[in-house]
């Protein structure tokens, strides 16, 4: 890791936010796609093209829909083509998560997901915040070797989990790289650092940006969220990245 040992993950959902990862300096890229659902696998496309314009890692996220995160033998295997494809355009490595009904880890699934994956390293993302127990939850994450854990705290905000994230840090020690998600940014960064001692971070760091005037008929909207009309986009943002990166190297 660089400066002062902590990273910084910008989670990327489209090529806007790519650029912005590279531009403003960011240690690794998780793309993916669908951010309101919670993110899904990228298309070849973008991964190709993402890995064409970053010189930082780019981990891909494999999850086949929105929803939840317990998945039945064909969605398996979706999520395993998927793996490799995501290793064929240049993935350099994937963001993985499967349960059971009951909210334990689906542990032989995940490890069919792994061995997929042909050595890559592997982050296990926030399905874990649907986990019933996290403390046995974490202990199945770290029985399979990846190498990152993405958790809130089991929060909608990883600045409200802050108590739990220090938890598994103290109980992961150096095995794995505990990594806040959710809600990071440039206000809260320092506090959950200092409150939860991880050093590793995911963000995504988004602005909204309003595209210029073009055609279309006001009544045809495409855009499912209300929250984010047909002429804007979300994107990260390059200067909150270099506004982060300064209060960790501060740290």
């Amino acid at each position: 890791m660089e400066r002062n040992s902590f990273e910084l993950e910008i989670c990327a959902s489209n090529i806007q936010s790519v650029i912005a990862a590279r531009q403003g300096g960011a240690d690794r890229i998780e793309l993916c796609h669908n951010m309101i659902e919670g993110g899904t696998t990228p298309s070849a496309g973008m991964i190709a093209v993402a890995k064409e314009l970053s010189a930082v890692d780019v981990f891909v996220l494999i999850r086949p829909r929105g929803g939840n995160f317990v998945y039945d033998e064909i969605e398996e295997e979706l999520m395993i083509r998927d793996i490799k494809q995501a290793i064929a355009f240049g993935a350099d490595g994937v963001v993985i998560g499967a349960l059971k009904s009951d909210g334990l880890i689906n542990y032989d699934q995940c490890c069919r997901l792994i061995e997929a994956a042909k050595g890559l390293p592997v982050t296990f993302h926030r399905a874990f915040d649907h986990c019933q127990n996290p403390f046995i939850a974490l202990e199945s994450i770290l029985s399979m070797g990846v190498n990152r854990l993405l958790t809130s705290g089991q929060k909608n905000k990883a600045i409200d989990g802050v108590d739990l994230i220090a938890q598994l840090q103290k109980s992961a020690g150096d095995r794995l790289h505990i990594m806040p998600g959710g809600g990071v940014d440039e206000i809260n960064i320092e506090e959950i650092a200092l409150k939860t001692g991880v050093k590793s971070f995911h963000a995504s760091l988004s602005e909204i940006y309003v595209q210029e005037p073009v055609f279309g008929w006001n009544e045809v909207c495409f855009n499912g969220s209300k929250d984010l009309p047909e002429n804007q986009i979300k994107a990260s943002d390059i200067n909150k990245i270099k506004k982060v990166i300064r209060k960790l190297e501060k740290l």
